[in-house]
């Protein structure tokens, strides 16, 4: 990384403890209560690609010890070197190597099953996913066209909650519930619109609303 790309960087956290302990919390309230729209307040600079909530997710979960795929639009920007210079993870080729992903709005997603979905004995060895989606929201909030609805089920949700999203691919209940058939394998995901995050444990069921 050359001295003038690290001059067009923006910075991260104003406080690197303040700003990780914050988003962290807000990172296990959003796993802690699958399908509640968590909003990221956090003062980083975030990258020109991707979503702000996402950077700052990453900031805070990341380390020099963390292996992080990230798809092509991340992947050829500045989201790349400015998570690189802030954290110090790994950047990795493959999906299956990757400990954290971190998808852009637009970019095609792997399957879920491309990235490594730990072991019975050691499910916390599987991927965390960070996926960027034009928007989320409560059920109660007007959904534009055909944004999906789905309902959630399963532990940290009293009854069900439902949301809508929109940008998410077709594909992605399809493969969530096999996701959550491996379990105590398989990835955990966050859906990140620009400023606010959900949580979606593996433990989530995911029903689309006709």
């Amino acid at each position: 990384m050359n001295a003038n790309m690290l001059s067009t960087l923006g910075a991260g956290f104003t406080d690197a403890a303040l700003g990780s302990q914050a988003v962290f919390r807000s990172a296990l309230q959003a796993l802690a209560h699958p399908g509640r729209i968590v909003e990221l307040s956090h003062d980083a600079q975030v990258p020109s690609q991707g979503h702000g909530a996402s950077a700052a997710l990453l900031l805070a979960l990341l380390d020099p010890d963390c292996r992080l795929w990230l798809s092509p639009s991340l992947a050829g920007g500045d989201a790349a070197a400015w998570l690189r210079f802030h954290t110090g993870c790994v950047l990795v080729d493959a999906p299956a190597q990757a400990q954290f992903a971190w998808i852009g709005e637009g970019d095609a997603c792997p399957p879920l099953d491309a990235f490594a979905q730990g072991s019975d004995a050691y499910p916390d060895q599987s991927a965390t996913c960070v996926i960027d989606v034009a928007n989320v929201m409560d059920v109660s909030a007007p959904a534009e066209g055909s944004t999906p609805r789905w309902t959630l089920r399963g532990p940290g949700i009293q009854d069900r909650s439902a949301i809508a999203v929109e940008g998410v691919a077709p594909a992605f209940t399809t493969q969530w519930s096999a996701n959550h058939a491996l379990f105590p394998r398989g990835v955990d995901v966050f859906l990140a619109a620009p400023q606010r995050i959900v949580g979606l444990p593996r433990t989530t069921r995911i029903e689309l609303e006709a």
